[in-house]
């Protein structure tokens, strides 16, 4: 039987019901919602419901169906899931309490999809009914507001929970896609090392045979010194590699040296010129250049693996590092902080989306440090860029400001995305306001920015047009008494 199919009351409003009226009566005093009622008034309710009995299994209302009437649990338990909620119940009604449409409700259609799961007994009461119930049951008003306000309270704590999992979800994806670029090209380079240090031993092994005289091995070793030296200057520069390569092949192919196509690169890259090799034509011969010119280029591969292992190995840590300032752990929940701080955290959190788009920053220098619940303020930093990233596609341009303005500081988040409509600005603090497709957010996360900066005595106000979208933050400097 569909508990949200519309419901005819018959003309004396009291239905006979297969339950005697003493029974009814008793079952209604054991719904603690219902506790202290006059004897009168449990009877009223007794004669005027109409019994609904639900096997296990079987659907109650569905998702988008009109609510249109108040019903009492006397037995049993109902649980509401949404169709693209997950699989978790995010309500369960069980005997004792009040659900579906009330008094002074604004509830228009169900929230989910009900479902019994025990056998279920209980009193309905048509939407046409309340006027007389309200003028009968001189308490039932106070309890329809307090059950209101419970179920207003239940609701958004839950769906908070479902916002604050979803924040952890995107932090967890954007960690592991920033976490995996670096392991990975640790771990190339790790491969790639193994089999350049087999390469490198064996020229060794190579340049050792060629015999030559101590002077003219210490003019190879203080000329490979320098490329390694020139090498590090030049990291990271690619002007002229190409043209440079190039003149390298030639002159190594000019002078036959072998395999020139695996040492002119690297040469190239270190910046090396045909000009410097010219030192070595004046004591070594072809085959003799071949060896010097090849074990360099193995030492300056193996060079680069490990240093880009270094490098990966500490982009790591500096994640590692970012994550724990982002989330003040091992510390307490007030700390002193400094605000640009924590907004460049929250960038390195959010760095896998930032690969088109250009931050510019303008904090002024000298700014104070404020008192604060840290982690609670980077959260505010988090919904705030994620929201200009969204409003951008990850594609444009994002400025971060922080000054003084008297005795607040001022932050400020700009975004040059296409601009929130003015008959929407003054709702999107609203909660569970959004103008997002269903399922890409709950309309939590400016909310829980007002809360935050509220509870921080501050302010938060957004400025929009196309082409220029500024969220305002004003935070005071001295917090004294805000906690």
């Amino acid at each position: 039987m569909n508990i949200a199919s519309t419901v005819t009351a018959p003309e004396s409003l009291a239905p006979r019901n297969p339950t005697p009226i003493s029974e009814i009566v008793a079952a209604l005093k054991r719904v603690q919602q219902l506790q202290g009622m006059e004897e009168f008034e449990y009877e009223w309710l007794a004669t005027h419901g109409i019994e609904r009995f639900v096997e296990p299994g079987e659907t109650i209302f569905r998702e988008g169906d009109p609510a249109n009437e108040m019903t009492i649990m006397l037995k049993g338990e109902v649980h509401v899931r949404r169709e693209h909620g997950g699989p978790a119940a995010f309500w369960i009604g069980r005997s004792g309490q009040i659900t579906g449409l009330m008094p002074y409700s604004r509830m228009k259609t169900y929230g989910g999809h009900g479902y019994a799961v025990a056998k279920t007994w209980g009193l309905r009461y048509p939407k046409s009914i309340f006027p007389e119930m309200i003028a009968a049951l001189p308490s039932m008003t106070q309890r329809c507001v307090s059950v209101l306000l419970d179920r207003v309270r239940e609701i958004t704590r839950m769906e908070q929970q479902t916002e604050k999992l979803n924040a952890l979800g995107k932090l967890a994806g954007n960690l592991a896609h920033e976490l995996n670029n670096p392991a990975s090209a640790a771990q190339r380079a790790a491969s790639g090392l193994l089999d350049e240090l087999h390469v490198y031993g064996h020229e060794k092994f190579r340049l050792g045979g060629l015999c030559l005289s101590e002077s003219h091995l210490l003019v190879v070793r203080k000329w490979q010194d320098a490329v390694h030296a020139h090498a590090k200057e030049v990291r990271g520069k690619t002007e002229d590699i190409a043209t440079r390569e190039d003149q390298l092949s030639t002159w190594l192919r000019d002078h036959k040296v072998e395999d020139s196509w695996r040492i002119a690169p690297e040469l190239a890259e270190a910046g090396v010129t045909p000009d410097a090799l010219e030192c070595l034509t004046g004591f070594l011969d072809a085959d003799a250049i071949t060896v010097v010119l090849t074990q360099l280029a193995s030492s300056l591969r193996a060079r680069g693996m490990a240093e880009a292992m270094l490098d990966s190995t500490n982009r790591i840590f500096d994640l590692i590092r970012a994550v724990k300032d982002y989330s003040y752990m091992d510390q307490a929940p007030i700390q002193e902080i400094d605000i640009p701080t924590g907004l460049e955290n929250t960038l390195t959190m959010l760095q896998s989306r930032l690969q088109h788009v250009e931050i510019e920053r303008r904090y002024a220098p000298d700014l104070p440090h404020i008192s604060a619940y840290a982690s609670e303020l980077n959260q505010v930093w988090m919904a705030l860029l994620e929201n200009a990233l969204d409003a951008i596609a990850d594609r444009g341009k994002i400025t971060l400001s922080v000054h003084v303005s008297g005795d607040m500081l001022l932050i400020e988040v700009w975004d040059d995305g296409p601009g929130i409509p003015p008959e929407l600005q003054d709702r999107i603090f609203e909660p569970f306001f959004t103008t997002k497709a269903p399922g890409l957010g709950l309309g939590l996360g400016l909310d829980s920015v007002q809360r935050t900066i509220r509870k921080h005595r501050g302010y938060v106000r957004v400025q929009s047009e196309p082409g220029a979208t500024c969220f305002q933050i004003r935070l005071p400097i001295e917090q004294l008494q805000a906690y």
